[in-house]
């Protein structure tokens, strides 16, 4: 699934091409792809035509464009949508197709059709505007408001994984399995460890590993692993290349050398060196004491 580094591509070409740019024409070929639009397809095709793309934002995995009106058209790519401009030689697994005033081909393909297209209103939301959609997700490790400090403060009472709660999209947004692992492998945390039990430098420093290995990734237009990821071009990112963690089971841990693991995780796995990032103690079994004689009546 396209994590944020992913969906930050995606809007950033969409913000160079499209903003300015009048909706003139729109079609969609499969409702499942406008299925979160309560109103359906036909209100949706009616309200985008003839508006105008004011601009483009993103909040965690989500992206949107702002329209003249003051609504947004909500872009959820899911596991496999993409957003392409000109156009679509392969069109079988095409969703909604629209055309700009300088004839340029705007189209949603999505090959499961997780992802989808839907209008809403936008909100102020802690001095910042986004989509009624998008109001409960917190804000992510590159949003220039950002507070550390805050999302430390939660972690700190969580009593569960910490991976669980850096996947966890009302803490923390924009981070996925992917940058998970490479967060926690920089980190040198294991993803099993209680959040509660991190000490804040560390907790801190893991939410600045989040940060700088998604701009990384930024700088090398996402992780593409197949053709489902690609930017509004069509063109595949290369970020896999540089994964120390994800996907690296029984190869060479690239800091120590021990033999990179993989562990189930939420119908996921986790990726992890066994030597930088310890799997936390289990407690062993209660220990009978011994057995104190009985009071004699």
């Amino acid at each position: 699934m396209p994590e944020l580094p992913e969906v930050e591509v995606v809007r950033r070409g969409l913000d160079a091409h499209v903003v300015g740019r009048s909706i003139t024409a729109v079609r969609v070929h499969h409702p499942r792809a406008v299925r979160r639009h309560e109103e359906g397809p036909a209100d949706l095709t009616a309200r985008l035509l003839d508006r105008v793309v004011t601009g483009t934002g993103r909040r965690g995995k989500y992206l949107w464009l702002t329209l003249d009106g003051g609504d947004a058209l909500v872009v959820h790519l899911g596991m496999s949508g993409q957003m392409l401009l000109g156009p679509v030689t392969k069109t079988e697994h095409l969703r909604v197709a629209t055309l700009l005033d300088d004839g340029t081909a705007m189209s949603f393909v999505d090959q499961r059709t997780f992802g989808g297209w839907m209008l809403a209103d936008l909100v102020t939301v802690d001095g910042t505007e986004v989509p009624v959609p998008v109001a409960h997700v917190a804000r992510d490790p590159l949003d220039p408001l950002f507070d550390a400090a805050a999302v430390v403060k939660v972690l700190r009472g969580k009593h569960s994984e910490i991976k669980r709660q850096l996947l966890d999209q009302t803490v923390v947004s924009g981070i996925g399995n992917i940058y998970a692992d490479e967060s926690l492998w920089r980190a040198k945390v294991n993803g099993a460890r209680i959040a509660e039990t991190l000490t804040k430098p560390k907790l801190v420093e893991l939410l600045g590993h989040a940060a700088e290995v998604m701009r990384d990734a930024l700088g090398q237009g996402g992780t593409s692993f197949d053709s489902l990821y690609v930017n509004v071009n069509g063109e595949s990112g290369y970020f896999d290349r540089s994964l120390d963690a994800y996907g690296r089971e029984g190869l060479p841990c690239r800091r120590c050398g021990a033999i990179m693991k993989r562990d189930k995780f939420m119908n996921r796995s986790s990726f992890y060196c066994p030597r930088c990032q310890p799997r936390p103690r289990q407690p062993g079994p209660r220990q009978p004491g011994p057995r104190q004689p009985r009071p004699r009546p």
